[in-house]
């Protein structure tokens, strides 16, 4: 397809730094590209410049004649004498956007209808609007003008676990076309993984390309560097730690079936053992005892409203607990009566006599009186030396581990940015040796590799972890069991996960009445899961399959799994082909061509494999 930009041998220096340097690149249509990168590494400087809004200092960007582009920024430029009708839906008479089905999906999704709950109203000004209000209404603007380029610059940041979903079918749906694309700078892997055809990495003032989305970038980035010897020098490798727990997990948690990862099982035949959960309650029990906390009959109010009511919770001992919800439904609170810093309108909460209970708030105010001091003596104001399970810590080198490098410890307080400060003040919390670990929302404003590390710390450390989050990935990586909030105040356990509590929220609002604003069960492959049918389809999918349906599925898969089997083998003399005619340009270019035949083969019948297994169950 046709390139709708073109950039060759751009650069661009900000200040001293060479955010980017002689890149070379295209969006072509029907692209949806996911693009990811430490923090300052140049990901929006790319958009910018993909948007033509900034210059570049060398090079050359082309750009299709009809393109319009359109960007969401991180920063608020919306009218605050506005209303939210206005910013969204512009001069449209309203026979004409209540009349699209698209503008209605969007006011649905992410404003909660044409009523606009979630934002006070579509006659609400945009002034007294919170942060992530505004947020939604600067997006549903873009998503209602529906640019051919449509640039996304952390579109997940405030929205909830729904709106997530909701907004990975809108983009598969809409941008798949020849004639429009998108690129979203996202640290939400599980977005990444449901969105993008291919991601961009960005850093050190290059861009390097990969197909598909989190799972395929994991695996291809491994790849490249075990064939550039790098693999085998570092054990403990985070990537291949990755990489190994994408292969161990169960399909649904990445756009690839098992099998696919699987194939990887040369690169990782060394790799670190999965997270010994046995081990780990053994030893968190022993610094524990076998009371934590237990909150019985707890009832919290606030105002007229009741957050929590008639909620028993009894923390176990190595416990790992995922707490997911609509915003507003009270998780926060609940984190915070575990932690005993509200009252209880009834109720008791009891805490064990050996609990050392930590908790990381949304605001990180307790930095506000480091301000002045580095980053270093933060941490080391707490203690010096820290034990992990079973391995001990000196404060930089925890530190380190989160991002720190040894310049950035100098760094003074009040300088960080907002990810640096919640990673700065997680730190502080780590070496305080808690056995109670909650986390409120702690991947806001973290990159990928910075989510990576703290992941691989948390998998060995022993104690009870409560975590809030509406990263799927990261509740799945870290914690063994979800919980939610569905706004009636109660718990309920999630034996199936994220995907459980949607198909629960599809049917409180169709058993309450209500119209459900956000999308069917969404899964990573971009498809509406068991619960729900194609995006825009009644509800009918693996729940209405007949018994001879479900067999002819599993023997497709079978057969399938076959195929790639073969594939997977042919891949693999064609990689051992390609390095020892490293030498041969023209002769790697055709084994290359060969390859790029295989790839394509292979997604079409992983297609075939999950459409199989969804009919399967």
């Amino acid at each position: 397809m046709a390139n709708l930009v073109s950039v060759e041998r751009a650069s661009v220096a900000l200040g001293i730094a060479q955010v980017l340097d002689a890149v070379s690149l295209g969006v072509g249509g029907g692209d949806r590209i996911g693009v990811v990168g430490r923090n300052g590494g140049g990901k929006t400087t790319l958009l910018r410049v993909l948007a033509g809004d900034l210059p570049v200092d060398s090079g050359r960007v082309a750009r299709l004649g009809s393109l319009t582009a359109g960007m969401l920024t991180q920063d608020d430029e919306l009218d605050p004498l506005a209303t939210v009708r206005t910013t969204v839906l512009g001069e449209l008479p309203e026979h004409v956007w209540a009349s699209d089905p698209r503008v209605r999906d969007v006011l649905a999704g992410l404003l909660g209808g044409t009523d606009a709950p979630a934002v006070g109203g579509l006659s609400a000004p945009v002034g007294p609007l919170s942060g992530g209000e505004r947020r939604r209404v600067a997006l549903a603007a873009l998503l209602v003008a529906s640019p051919t380029l449509l640039l996304l610059d952390e579109p997940t940041n405030h929205l909830d676990v729904e709106g997530v979903a909701w907004l990975a079918e809108h983009l598969v749906t809409r941008y798949g076309r020849p004639d429009n694309a998108v690129v979203a700078i996202t640290h939400d892997r599980w977005f990444l993984d449901a969105i993008a055809t291919q991601t961009w990495e960005v850093g050190s003032g290059t861009v390097h390309a990969y197909d598909g989305g989190y799972a395929a970038f994991v695996l291809a980035k491994a790849e490249r560097e075990r064939m550039a010897g790098l693999t085998s020098e570092r054990r403990d490798n985070l990537l291949r730690k990755e990489l190994a727990w994408l292969r161990r997990g169960p399909p649904a948690r990445t756009t690839k079936p098992k099998f696919r990862i699987d194939a990887a099982n040369a690169l990782i035949a060394d790799e670190p053992p999965p997270r010994d959960d046995v081990e780990l309650v053994r030893f968190a029990t022993t610094r524990l005892g076998k009371d934590v906390v237990d909150l019985v009959d707890v009832r919290v109010v606030a105002g007229d409203r009741v957050l929590l009511d008639r909620v028993t919770w009894r923390l176990a001992p190595g416990e790992r607990t995922g707490v997911i919800g609509v915003n507003g439904s009270g998780k926060s609170t609940l984190l915070r009566a575990i932690a005993g810093e509200i009252p209880l309108a009834a109720g008791k909460r009891k805490v064990g006599v050996t609990v050392r209970l930590a908790m990381l708030s949304q605001e990180v105010r307790e930095l506000e009186a480091w301000g002045e001091r580095r980053v270093i003596e933060a941490v080391e104001g707490v203690r010096s030396v820290v034990r992990l399970g079973r391995k001990e810590l000196t404060a930089s080198q925890l530190a380190q581990r989160l991002g720190f490098s040894g310049s950035r410890q100098q760094t003074r307080v009040g300088d960080l940015s907002g990810g640096e400060r919640r990673r700065l003040q997680l730190t502080r919390l780590l070496m305080d040796e808690p056995n109670v670990l909650l986390l409120d929302e702690p991947t806001n404003d973290l990159d990928i590799e910075t989510l990576t590390s703290l992941e691989d710390l948390l998998d060995g450390w022993a104690g009870t972890l409560v975590v809030v989050s509406h990263d799927r990935y990261l509740l799945e990586r870290v914690c063994d069991r979800q919980v939610a909030l569905l706004g009636d105040g109660r718990l309920r356990e999630l034996p199936g996960g994220v995907a459980e509590y949607l198909r629960l929220r599809v049917t409180a609002e169709h058993r309450d009445g209500g119209r459900y604003a956000g999308p069917a069960p969404f899964d990573a492959a971009g498809s509406a899961a068991a619960a729900g049918g194609a995006p825009g389809s009644a509800a009918s999918g693996v729940e209405g399959r007949t018994p001879a349906e479900a067999r002819d599925a599993r023997k497709t898969m079978a057969r399938v799994e076959k195929q790639l089997t073969r594939l997977a083998e042919r891949e693999e003399r064609l990689h051992a082909s390609m390095l020892a005619a490293a030498t041969d340009h023209a002769r790697v270019l055709g084994l290359n061509r060969e390859l790029r035949e295989i790839v394509d083969e292979r997604e079409a019948l992983e297609l075939q494999w999950l459409e199989a297994a969804e009919l399967a169950g």
